[in-house]
């Protein structure tokens, strides 16, 4: 929902591209400093209560509108590219692992609660991620996208609630994860029909 918004606004951030790559030019920098955000709000969640709980919501937010100064530096500067978008979606990957590591050490929620908060999150981007390898477009396909996942962490740990922000976290990413497996099986089609892989998965 919140990336097919920022798709619809894009033509309104060329400004904010362009003023920021006066600063500095590579969108890999930029993507750069939303992971270190995220890498400073895991600790903040880590190593103090409310007050940490606090300072990583705000980070989080912070670190989103990187999230979307990288891309829009990348589109004015015509620095799109393979490996920038490799990048940044490897890269969000850490961000995330880290964030839930940060919720783990300063026990906002049971163990078991993080881990399966985080273990969905990436099984949502896996299944986008696999699908548009085998030609099935899952982008705007649930309600559980990482900008929404994001912004329930953030807003939750602002309010105070960040263990009941991670049961929501739970159920639109598990709802998201249903829908794009449901979307992508139909898509490939039948057994018959299945397109061939184009290798075999990394160990």
């Amino acid at each position: 929902m919140l990336d097919r918004l920022r798709g619809r606004l894009e033509s309104s951030l060329g400004s904010v591209g362009s003023a920021f790559a006066k600063v500095e030019g590579s969108p890999t920098a930029w993507t750069a400093v939303g992971l270190a955000l995220s890498v400073l709000a895991a600790v903040a969640y880590a190593t103090a209560r409310y007050e940490g709980e606090l300072l990583g919501g705000v980070l989080i937010l912070v670190g989103g509108w990187f999230d979307i100064v990288d891309g829009a530096v990348a589109r004015v500067t015509n620095r799109t590219s393979k490996r920038g978008a490799f990048l940044d979606s490897t890269l969000d990957r850490v961000a995330e692992v880290a964030l839930f590591t940060g919720i783990l050490l300063g026990a906002y929620a049971p163990p078991a609660t993080v881990l399966l908060a985080l273990s969905l999150s990436l099984l949502v981007s896996y299944t986008r991620a696999k699908g548009d390898a085998l030609g099935v477009k899952l982008a705007g396909v649930g309600i559980g996208e990482r900008s929404e996942r994001l912004l329930i962490v953030a807003v939750s740990s602002l309010v105070g609630l960040l263990g009941w922000g991670l049961l929501l976290v739970i159920a639109v990413a598990a709802f998201t994860f249903v829908e794009r497996t449901y979307t992508a099986v139909r898509g490939l089609g039948g057994e018959g029909e299945r397109p061939e892989a184009p290798g075999p998965e990394p160990k």
